[in-house]
């Protein structure tokens, strides 16, 4: 009961903390314990059965002895104090403010598990971001209450890439307020000064909530940290009407943390160790993206993983790519080419991209521009195969406009400056001069009447 203190726990094993079970304790519920001097931790209880209790301890267990060991539970589940106040500050992965201004004065607090929500009461994602980058916005564009994961890999420039979205990202036609909500998962101290330098000199810092478990804090913590993130989109876009942008980095962080305390736990490990639970807990994360019908407000949720050993068929972008609703690859060749951001062309995929395009939304050839750079690229790439082989000089004329194309498209399309924010006519634009290069007949993906309204002639 709340205000009962007991002493003495059964064992302590690493940050779990088994101690005998009371007659209301509840799965997920907060509990203070302290040591013999006082201090206290916070724990959460994630396992229960007839006579004990475990409990999950967010900080180290250093200290704790089995005797002189006292615990409260506080019937009810963590919790996370919000208001508007919480745009433009800094939190740990608990909530806690480490920006060095107080707490959130309200008398408002969230479960940070969230709700379920009823899929009858989901709206369809539509409407249309502007990225202002040229290789998400054209051709894997991405829509408002979508899920649309970054694949990475160790050393690639996600992290900036990110920023940029964060900096950049707007609603086009709309005067509705549009905020940020960042969540860093075991992210390292410089990657975590980046983010709130890039956000203060942009002037953007007053639009974002971030959430911080750095590298040094306990890996615990990385569990609850998107889970306190989603709560304060959720609070933001469903109780005041925002369109919020949710970025969350490193999903492999997190994952490598609930592998570790389901070791711990003693639990069967699944694929690499991972838990059999891996894909539930994931989806618990990923759909409290969306829109609510009657809602104004919207979460559009942008993970970010890098992938072990650049690996796509790894469990953790596996069983994303299931839940999610596409994929931005980046690939490590083109990053050693020099082309920012290096967005792989083939294996990125926006599958809601044709509900939040055409006329109206972008522009009525958006569609059919996406389509022909997609197949154009493709062929390129076969095409660079054969050349290696046969040698450059033994392609067809034909070949050789598509190898053009490719330099081209990778050139002037796909690299960008980080501070580079184009809008999707200059996208499309570019798109458009790109495949000038190519005769007109080998532009079978678009119609004839754009071809002669927007295809560049020869003496533009």
């Amino acid at each position: 009961m709340k205000g009962i203190e007991y002493r003495g726990v059964s064992s302590v094993d690493g940050p779990i903390v088994i101690v005998k079970k009371t007659e209301n304790c509840f799965y997920n519920e907060t509990v203070w314990v302290r040591d013999r001097n006082g201090q206290k931790r916070l724990g959460r209880v994630i396992d229960l059965s007839d006579k004990a209790c475990v409990v999950q301890i967010f900080g180290n267990t250093t200290g704790l002895d089995l005797k002189e060991t006292t615990y409260e539970f506080l019937e009810t589940p963590l919790e996370l104090r919000v208001s508007e106040a919480l745009l433009g500050r800094v939190f740990n992965g608990l909530g806690e403010p480490i920006d060095g201004y107080p707490e959130i004065m309200s008398s408002e607090k969230l479960n940070v598990n969230g709700y379920p929500i009823n899929p009858y009461s989901r709206s369809y994602p539509r409407d249309f971001i502007q990225t202002g980058i040229s290789a998400i916005d054209g051709m894997n564009s991405l829509v408002r209450g979508q899920k649309l994961p970054i694949f990475s890999g160790n050393g690639l420039p996600h992290n900036k890439l990110a920023a940029q979205i964060i900096r950049q990202a707007k609603l086009r036609g709309a005067d509705e307020q549009f905020v940020m909500v960042f969540a860093g998962m075991g992210i390292k101290y410089d990657v975590a000064k980046f983010f709130v330098n890039t956000f203060e000199e942009s002037g953007v810092l007053s639009k974002v909530v971030m959430f911080q478990s750095l590298a040094d804090a306990p890996s615990i913590e990385r569990i609850m940290t998107p889970r306190c993130a989603l709560t304060c989109a959720e609070y933001l876009a469903f109780t005041k009407g925002m369109h919020v942008l949710v970025v969350m980095t490193d999903m492999t962080n997190y994952c490598e943390a609930l592998r570790e305390i389901s070791t711990t736990r003693g639990e069967v490990p699944g694929r690499k160790g991972y838990p059999g639970y891996l894909y539930s807990d994931l989806a618990e994360l990923y759909e409290r993206a969306g829109k609510i019908k009657g809602a104004q407000g919207s979460i559009t949720q942008i993970p970010i993983l890098t992938m072990p050993n650049d690996d796509i068929s790894h469990p953790i972008p596996d069983l994303t790519g299931y839940i999610t609703e596409g994929q931005i690859v980046l690939d490590r060749e083109m990053d050693s080419k020099g082309i920012y951001p290096p967005v792989a062309g083939l294996p990125s995929l926006s599958r809601l991209m044709k509900d939040g395009i055409g006329p109206d939304m972008t522009r009525e050839d958006h569609a059919n521009v996406s389509s022909q750079l997609f197949a154009s690229y493709s062929k390129v790439k076969s095409i660079r195969n054969l050349a290696s082989i046969i040698g450059e000089e033994e392609l067809s004329e034909l070949d050789r406009k598509y190898l053009a194309f490719g330099e081209k498209f990778e050139k002037c399309f796909l690299t960008q400056g980080e501070y580079e924010d184009r809008t999707i006519e200059e996208t499309l634009q570019i798109g458009w001069k790109c495949l000038s290069i190519l005769p007109k007949e080998e532009l079978f993906r678009i119609k004839s009447e754009f071809i002669e309204k927007y295809l560049p002639k020869e003496s533009d």
